[in-house]
């Protein structure tokens, strides 16, 4: 029995599960950055809702994400490319991995510290992950901002890479995960 050849492209659903957790997290961000420094008010209460909402769709995208990616092996990175690079590269994804799980789950637990119950898109209450405390709170929120530009530094690099990739190397390492693939550059796995 022979063995299959090794997919060349992510599988559809990794695909549109990179691409919705890329928009999701970029708006998480976009949005946390304007309601920081927003005075009190109604429509701030919104944004920060949004940005809950948001934070709790990422987390959720990211359990399908690993259990998709636990299941559907990750296509061969190119030849072309070092050990050092293959090493970087499992590194990189795997703290993004990280931050994808960390950074909403420290958003969630300060917003129990400090006392605002998380109710996802405003009909589902969810259990408190930190007893209320200001303290607590006041450290959990520098937790997940520190997290939240760590992941956008990631983000950035693997964009940095992937752009590096496409221009330079011109190894097609970028078609792998486009959303239309390229035709005679990549083809869909099975």
């Amino acid at each position: 029995m022979s063995t299959p050849a090794p997919a060349i492209r992510y599988t559809g659903p990794a695909i549109v599960l990179h691409w919705l957790l890329a928009a999701a997290i970029a708006l998480a961000f976009a949005i946390g950055l304007q309601m920081a420094d927003a005075p009190v008010s109604p429509a701030r209460v919104r944004w920060i809702n949004y940005h809950k909402w948001i934070g709790l769709t990422i987390l959720s995208l990211s359990v399908l994400r690993l259990l998709w990616r636990l299941a559907h092996r990750p296509p061969v990175l190119p030849s072309s490319m070092q050990g050092w690079q293959r090493r970087a590269s499992d590194w990189v994804h795997g703290l993004l991995y990280l931050c994808f799980f960390i950074v909403p789950v420290a958003g969630w637990a300060y917003s129990s510290a400090a006392g605002f119950h998380v109710v996802y898109f405003g009909v589902i209450r969810l259990p408190d992950l930190a007893p209320k405390d200001k303290a607590l709170a006041d450290v959990l929120i520098q937790v997940h901002a520190t997290l939240a530009w760590s992941l956008a530094v990631l983000v950035g690099l693997h964009v940095a890479v992937a752009l590096k990739h496409h221009f330079v190397d011109k190894d097609g390492l970028i078609w792998r995960m486009s959303p239309r693939g390229s035709a005679g550059r990549a083809s869909r796995s099975r």
